[in-house]
């Protein structure tokens, strides 16, 4: 299985045909498997399909530290110049959005074509005085108690609100459910606190700002881990070329709940 060195930790990565090229970050917890779906999908229609494990996810190194926004877009910086891609489609669920944007101010956009942003969690989801409707601090800090006494309590519990259940339109199969909570389970302790850690403080608002390349915001409207007026809207509203899409009756597993439309607005906006 194809491994790389970034930063002295060795990360697994999948590579899956030929051309242009889609790099997929994936969510907090998750491994690359999440993205199988849509890295089939356009692997199949003319592109090269690349995702890989963040570390301390699935079969990369867990090194306990690096679980900042700059060393994990180091990480990702380290696999664009291992593979020496070029014209590269970014695209990232969850806090995987917050690594594509610290990687294009941190390492500039001369590789990137363009970016998409699935149920991202960027720009910012403390509450702050011009942030009044995020996550206050006392809640993260609950959240973060009880990541380390029961974390597969706390992601049983928020399945639900994840996958849209009864919502219409998000029904799966329980084995689909259960297969993307086993992913999940798998991730390092230390890597899941620390990475919730690094999420909920982050405020990206101001390198959003400075992002020129096309991008496309693609959001649910019942995106209860990042809710859309938080999140996906403000986002497009700060990227100068932003294209928002919103999925109605739709959570934030989006790459599970809505696999057909998302491949097919991922496909649309690669071969832009």
């Amino acid at each position: 299985m194809p491994h790389l060195n970034a930063n002295g930790t060795q990360l697994f990565y999948r590579d899956w045909g030929a051309g242009r090229p889609v790099v997929f970050v994936t969510s907090w917890a998750l491994s690359s498997i999440m993205w199988q779906y849509q890295m089939q999908h356009l692997a199949e229609n003319g592109f090269r399909a690349i995702g890989y494990d963040r570390r301390g996810h699935g079969r990369s190194d867990d090194p306990g530290t690096g679980y900042d926004f700059d060393t994990l877009a180091d990480d990702l910086a380290a696999l664009i110049e291992h593979l020496d891609l070029t014209e590269v489609t970014l695209v990232g669920h969850s806090m995987g959005g917050g690594e594509i944007v610290r990687y294009l101010t941190r390492h500039g956009e001369g590789r990137v074509a363009k970016i998409v942003l699935v149920g991202s969690t960027v720009p910012c989801l403390r509450q702050l005085p011009d942030n009044p409707n995020g996550v206050p601090v006392a809640a993260s800090e609950q959240l973060l108690a009880r990541m380390r006494t029961d974390l597969g309590g706390w992601i049983d519990e928020n399945a639900a609100p994840f996958f849209g259940d009864g919502l219409p339109g998000c029904e799966l199969p329980q084995a689909t459910k259960d297969w993307a909570i086993r992913d999940c389970m798998g991730v390092s302790l230390n890597a899941a606190i620390a990475c919730t850690a690094t999420n909920m403080a982050a405020d990206f608002r101001p390198e959003l700002a400075k992002i020129t390349v096309p991008a496309l915001v693609v959001h649910g409207d019942h995106d209860a881990s990042a809710p859309l007026d938080l999140c996906g809207r403000t986002t497009a509203e700060l990227i100068a070329d932003a294209e928002l899409r919103v999925y109605t009756d739709a959570a934030h597993a989006l790459y599970l709940t809505h696999t057909e439309r998302l491949n097919s607005d991922l496909l649309e906006f690669a071969r832009k």
